[in-house]
């Protein structure tokens, strides 16, 4: 009783403010389906390590053990990347290499708001914030570790909480910047035949580029490359299945777990911490801008118009961002089937998250 009566006296605000954090972030998952081998975990262990005396229990250095094995250095994150490039096919890029634009386009974010960033943080921190707008969480992770960020729990944490939340931040932004016209636009799809040597040189080449662009881009480019190369490579069936869905599985609950140590009441409740936050949403938000509106200036000058929601899809959150505007484009149109389209600018921009992630790297690194 005594043990009960020290811990209820020692729960402190911050405490309880993590424990809400946690507990909404366990409704999201459980009752709106949003990305819950993320959220679920995040959400439980936020409230795990912010149980009174969790270090006397030792929760929270078991966790901080994970979290140095994992994430301290980057095996988690390159690990991931080879399970996500299992899943990605690049068919729909390759038989309408355009789509890259948009998927460029969508990285504007990062650049603007590392110069936004720059006012608040050192140049660092700036370069380690601005690349949440990549809506990619391994890449934020290897981005901020390498540049030794003295901000790496909020930076983790908001670069997967958004990545969840595409679904809520996204369709608003692109519904203020379109008409209902315009989201209304019907999109033929008729890929090109793409061969099996052209999909097995692509990751090959992929990379190579990558690494004479930015050199520093190689280890994230190289896994995601490397896991797109199993799939398609037609001699590792097994492998390629394993790497889509136990592996990726099972790393995603072990970063979801270890990026909560992040989220320590005492740490995690500052106001730098809101700055974060507002900054990695103000990097999501011109992400899409600049996605959307090069697809719309694309317009001004094509024949054949493309519906422009399509250029929001070039944030690297794969699947969610294709899935959002394939949605938005039913909605006006029951009839409107724009996901090979969405989710080819998906695969594009999820390539270039990770060569910005590596520009970033040289630049700053």
């Amino acid at each position: 009783m005594d043990f009960l009566y020290n811990s209820l006296l020692a729960i402190t605000w911050q405490q309880v403010v993590m424990w809400i954090v946690g507990g909404v972030l366990i409704f999201l998952a459980i009752k709106k389906g949003m990305e819950p081998t993320l959220l679920l975990p995040m959400g439980f262990g936020a409230i795990i390590v912010n149980l009174p005396f969790a270090d006397a229990i030792d929760v929270g250095g078991s966790l901080t053990t994970l979290y140095n094995a994992g994430i301290a250095n980057e095996l988690f994150p390159l690990i991931l990347f080879i399970g996500i490039g299992a899943m990605i096919d690049f068919g729909p890029v390759l038989s309408n290499p355009k789509l890259m634009i948009f998927g460029a386009a969508a990285q504007f974010g990062i650049f603007f708001t590392l110069c936004t960033a720059s006012m608040f943080f050192d140049i660092n921190d700036a370069a380690s914030i601005a690349i949440i707008g990549a809506a990619d969480g391994p890449t934020a992770i290897v981005v901020a570790q390498e540049l030794a960020s003295k901000y790496q729990g909020p930076i983790m944490v908001a670069a997967y909480s958004y990545m969840a939340l595409v679904p809520i931040i996204q369709p608003p932004v692109i519904k203020l910047l379109t008409t209902k016209k315009e989201r209304a636009i019907k999109m033929d799809y008729k890929p090109a035949g793409v061969s099996k040597t052209t999909r097995i040189l692509f990751p090959i080449v992929i990379t190579v580029v990558a690494g004479l662009v930015a050199p520093k881009s190689v280890s994230l480019v190289g896994f995601l490359m490397f896991g797109n190369l199993i799939r398609e490579c037609g001699v590792l069936d097994s492998l390629s299945d394993t790497a889509q869905n136990v592996l990726a599985n099972l790393i995603t609950i072990f970063l979801g777990i270890t990026v909560a140590t992040q989220m320590q009441g005492e740490l995690f409740l500052d106001y730098r911490t809101l700055i974060i936050l507002g900054l990695g949403l103000f990097a999501f938000v011109f992400d899409t801008f600049g996605g959307v509106m090069i697809a719309k200036l694309y317009n001004v000058f094509a024949k054949t118009k493309i519906n422009p929601m399509i250029g929001a899809a070039g944030i690297s959150a794969f699947p969610m961002s294709g899935r959002v505007v394939h949605k938005l484009g039913r909605e006006q149109d029951p009839t409107n089937f724009l996901l090979p389209h969405a989710i080819g600018v998906n695969v594009s921009g999820q390539i270039a998250s990770v060569i910005a992630g590596g520009m970033i790297l040289n630049f700053f690194g």
